[in-house]
């Protein structure tokens, strides 16, 4: 048969390789400036758009969708077209989705430190910008798709499979979780509420993790670690397994995120058994990474490439076995809303996607340039300083996250809290955030010398533009019975058919966990001394959450003695009923504030507001003098509540044109209330709204303790 001579795109790869480089080494710097703010605040550097709660989501933003996305499309780009055997369906689709790509990073890069935040985790981004998402997403998956349908290579290999469940399993998680009522260009509602809200979150943000920040990865792996080994795959059966397994359990996991919380016992529980499971699809492709290298291990102690992806597939291993551990309850117990939850999404970060595109960059920079490496010491370096990193990064916040759960829940003999100022818990876990911050400087400085590295490599070269490539056109062949998993391949001789069927796979576990959570009533059951925000309230919310605030505290009182005790009553479903979104948070740097209303007074909100440190010695939270200068928009306020009432708050018809009368009201109450305390304050202050949002909540199942009592 006659060979068909055609060329693979090495341009756009090197365009997203370019990309994922410049945008690792902001995303780091950016994270170290986060960790720094932690242990020495002047870092937030006194204005609005630095504070560590816009920061913390720009990072996270940066490192997945800028940093891992820009590597996963590089990687994804090379590798399909030489297992195809063919170009890429479309240069403009992949020139599309690669500058499409690219302006949705710098709008996230220029909205998130504006305070234009969902307050989603991992979805922080504005409606305009989803819609974006969208659309870049889907020519992605065009281009893909009508490669592997034009391809000159019958069998579809290991690494497609996870390039298809990729782009199926994340379009699916973004378009439900970003179901949202806009209130204008940059402002939206989520559909959903409380606790049914916070189970669509953490089903996309658990599943973000594993189809943005792992199956693709899992594809790449099964082709650039054999490639670099020169070795095959150790076990195409076990690859069947660990791919089908993998994404059919993945997608219940969710709700381990949200163990002890207002989430029925049901649907955690289901989130429980489902991670446990997950250890052995997880496990076997980690295995099966590490078999391949079976009779290469001389050559891993000499080829950096090798070093590097070797680790990443040992903090794969790690991560998935922690992260099903850390699903059992008496383990989340322990763990949950402390650094220790830091230290293990950073092993999965640092580890396992951080190294694997370093290794990957190695491997691919050098051939696609027609080039040796220019420096194999300084690829050495790398490997030791960014590992050095990882330990020096991950373990004092495995310390960190002990000693606060410790600390959190100590008694005394007499039946006390030990350490009923929570204050007293951050402080002592200070110098560990200092060998934190050293761990990600040494990690940064790491990448930093890759860069030079793969910047001397590329000039020593002579970039491949179009590599010439020739294959025999596509067969109609069919494998037979009796040839090893002869089933799976017919299978794969059918990539619609593939596809449709990971989409089915991926829908089941979604809809058996949300359809009846959102359903059946008695799993959120309501509580009628709770009402909806007061107008002033609302705007004091949404600047909560525009400040980031959920970053570092949480509103979940869960039901633990210890909790119950330095908060108040554990909470209640029926509490969250009319938040839009949830702000449960995930992370306690600061104490939960479920129960702060009307634990301080106004004058105390508004002096800790203005100046952290001197009403709380020895606090890292940063000032927001801009708080007592800018004032609300209250043109916006009617916007609001009609947003809130499509998706169910049940504001009155045409309260709108009260609802700012109203807000004048209560602002004019906190605002005589300072001026009682010796404070003068105008009533249209941002900071007046954020301490009328602050005083209301917990009020709610206060006033149902009340109604109990009189009856």
């Amino acid at each position: 048969m006659e060979l068909e001579k055609f060329s693979y795109d090495n341009k756009v790869v090197k365009a997203f390789i370019i990309a994922t480089v410049v945008f690792g080494l902001v995303g780091m710097l950016v994270g170290l400036t986060a960790a720094i703010q932690l242990f020495y605040p002047i870092f937030n550097f006194d204005t609005q758009y630095t504070t560590f709660g816009r920061i913390r989501p720009l990072h996270t933003n940066a490192i997945i969708f800028a940093f891992v996305g820009n590597a996963m499309f590089a990687g994804i780009y090379y590798s399909m077209q030489r297992l195809l055997k063919t170009r890429m369906f479309s240069d403009l689709l992949s020139w599309i989705h690669f500058w499409g790509w690219q302006l949705i990073i710098l709008a996230a890069a220029i909205s998130l430190p504006l305070g234009m935040t969902t307050s989603k985790e991992y979805a922080e981004l504005e409606w305009p910008i989803d819609i974006a998402i969208t659309i870049i997403w889907v020519v992605f998956g065009w281009n893909m798709i009508g490669t592997i349908i034009k391809r000159r290579e019958r069998h579809m290999y290991v690494a497609i499979w996870f390039y298809i469940a990729t782009f199926v399993t994340v379009a699916v998680l973004h378009v439900v979780n970003s179901y949202e009522i806009p209130v204008n260009f940059f402002k939206s509602y989520s559909g959903y509420a409380g606790v049914q809200d916070a189970l669509v979150q953490w089903w996309y943000g658990h599943n973000a993790v594993a189809f943005f920040l792992t199956t693709p990865y899992l594809g790449m792996m099964y082709y650039f670690l054999p490639k670099a080994a020169n070795r095959p795959v150790y076990s195409y059966k076990l690859s069947i397994i660990h791919f089908w397994s993998l994404i059919f359990i993945y997608i219940w996991a969710g709700p381990h995120h949200l163990l002890y919380t207002s989430l029925p016992d049901w649907a955690q529980s289901l989130g429980v058994v489902f991670s446990i499971m997950l250890i052995a699809p997880s496990w076997g492709g980690m295995l099966n990474g590490l078999m391949t290298l079976r009779g290469a291990w001389d050559k891993v102690r000499e080829d950096p490439v090798l070093k590097f992806m070797v680790v990443a597939v040992t903090a794969y291993g790690m991560v998935t076995l922690e992260g099903p551990l850390l699903s059992l309850k008496n383990v989340n117990a322990i763990a949950h809303f402390t650094d220790w939850i830091v230290a293990h999404v950073h092993v999965g970060g640092l580890g396992w996607n951080g190294f694997l595109i370093f290794g990957i960059l190695y491997w691919m920079v050098p051939r696609m340039w027609d080039t040796k490496l220019f420096s194999t010491k300084l690829a050495n370096l790398h490997f030791w300083l960014g590992t050095l990193g990882i330990i020096f990064y991950a373990l004092p916040m495995y310390v960190s996250g002990v000693v606060q759960s410790l600390m959190w829940k100590e008694f005394n003999p007499e039946g006390f809290l030990v350490y009923k100022n929570f204050l007293e818990t951050t402080v002592q876990i200070l110098p560990l955030y200092m060998l934190r911050a050293i761990g990600g400087g040494l990690y940064l400085i790491g990448t930093i010398i890759m860069t030079y590295n793969l910047i001397k490599t590329a000039y020593a070269g002579n970039f491949i533009a179009n590599e010439a490539a020739e294959a025999a056109p596509l067969a109609k062949e069919y494998a037979a019975p009796g040839s090893g998993g002869w089933h799976h391949r017919l299978l794969e001789h059918k990539p619609i058919l593939f596809t449709v069927l990971s989409l089915i796979i991926i829908l089941i576990g979604g809809i058996i966990e949300m359809v009846p959570t959102f359903l059946i009533k008695s799993n959120i059951p309501t509580i009628t001394s709770v009402k909806p925000y007061t107008p002033l309230e609302l705007h004091g919310r949404d600047i909560y959450i525009r400040e980031g605030c959920v970053n570092c505290h949480t509103q979940m009182v869960r039901p633990f003695r210890s909790e119950t005790e330095r908060y108040g009553e554990y909470s209640k479903a029926g509490e969250y009923v009319y938040d839009h979104p949830f702000l449960w948070g995930s992370k306690r740097t600061g104490p939960d504030l479920q129960r702060v209303g009307g634990k301080y007074s106004n004058a105390w909100h508004y002096s800790h507001m203005l100046a952290p440190d001197a009403v709380s010695t020895g606090s890292i939270m940063p000032p927001y003098p801009w708080l007592f200068e800018q004032t609300i928009d209250k043109n916006q306020t009617a916007k609001k509540i009609s947003a809130l009432r499509k998706v169910g708050v049940p504001y009155e018809e045409d309260y709108e044109s009260v609802a700012n009368d109203e807000l004048d009201k209560q602002a004019t109450e906190i605002v005589s209330n300072l001026k009682g305390e010796g404070i003068e304050v105008m009533p249209e202050t941002e900071i007046v709204a954020l301490i009328a949002y602050l005083q209301r909540l917990g009020k709610d199942i206060k006033a149902e303790k009340t109604a109990e009592i009189k009856q």
